[in-house]
């Protein structure tokens, strides 16, 4: 089997919106079924009462910054509402670095089964052969990052400097699953990143996840849209172009954060 390489990146320019742009979700579908709610969707249930797609009134799409997977309770359950979503045009998604990584996992690639994944693998083992396969097909086909409107919107989930927009280059795949490392570590020995949106002056509106913070704070025409629901802090949208952001509460703590 070919090794899984991350894919191009996604031109939706001519996609005008508007938007829902929601942040890392982790496994956290209860929440995810939430805001939804909140934010005007009517979510539709299978005779299971299993979520399995959602549409707002007004037309309006749901955007994933990726990391739709791992740490939390219920991964099967957001990738069933997420594609479900996605196949009736309700929602687009971008590849985030967990759900890379559970690519390479089911396709028996060597790699180190630990921030949550351990929970994805034990989850959609519990899952029929079918929905495994289609879950894997469509982690597979996620894009490393997305256009929209014109050019003005740009969807990554670690974000993306102004020049690798629409890049398909590795540099672009590596900074929009991962950010760009400094080479130096935390006191944790996790890498430290580079903050890129300090210094972010492009023109495009660039919305992200993958770096969970406290508080939605605009940074330079970008915002983080990571507030670690997973940890037990909130899951968060910004609508676009509306710029005005929407959060729910955890549930509870689902997975502790390295101390």
């Amino acid at each position: 089997m070919t090794p899984h390489a991350p894919n191009p990146p996604a031109d939706y320019r001519e996609l005008t919106g508007p938007f829902d742009v929601i942040g890392d979700v982790h496994g956290c579908r209860s929440e995810l079924v939430t805001l939804l709610g909140e934010l005007g969707y009517a979510v539709d249930f299978d005779e299971q009462g299993r979520a399995v797609g959602a549409a707002h009134p007004d037309g309006r799409t749901v955007i994933f910054v990726g990391d739709l997977v791992d740490r939390g309770p219920d991964t099967p359950g957001v990738l069933r509402l997420a594609m479900g979503m996605v196949a009736a045009g309700t929602a687009l998604c971008v590849t985030g670095n967990h759900e890379h990584k559970l690519v390479r996992a089911l396709d028996g690639r060597n790699v180190r089964v630990a921030h949550g994944l351990a929970q994805s693998l034990d989850q959609l083992a519990a899952e029929d052969p079918a929905f495994q396969a289609a879950a894997l097909e469509f982690c597979r086909g996620l894009p490393t990052h997305a256009l929209f409107d014109g050019g003005r919107l740009v969807v990554a989930h670690a974000g993306l400097v102004e020049e690798l927009h629409g890049s398909g280059s590795g540099r672009a795949r590596s900074f929009a699953m991962f950010g760009a490392p400094t080479g130096e570590v935390d006191e944790n020995g996790l890498p430290i990143r580079y903050d890129w949106a300090q210094d972010y002056r492009g023109e495009a509106m660039v919305l992200y996840g993958h770096t969970p913070v406290p508080d939605l704070t605009w940074v330079n025409n970008t915002l983080c849209l990571d507030t670690g629901a997973v940890f037990g802090g909130s899951l968060s949208a910004v609508r676009y172009p509306e710029r005005t952001t929407v959060s729910v509460p955890a549930e509870q703590v689902w997975y502790q954060r390295v101390p």
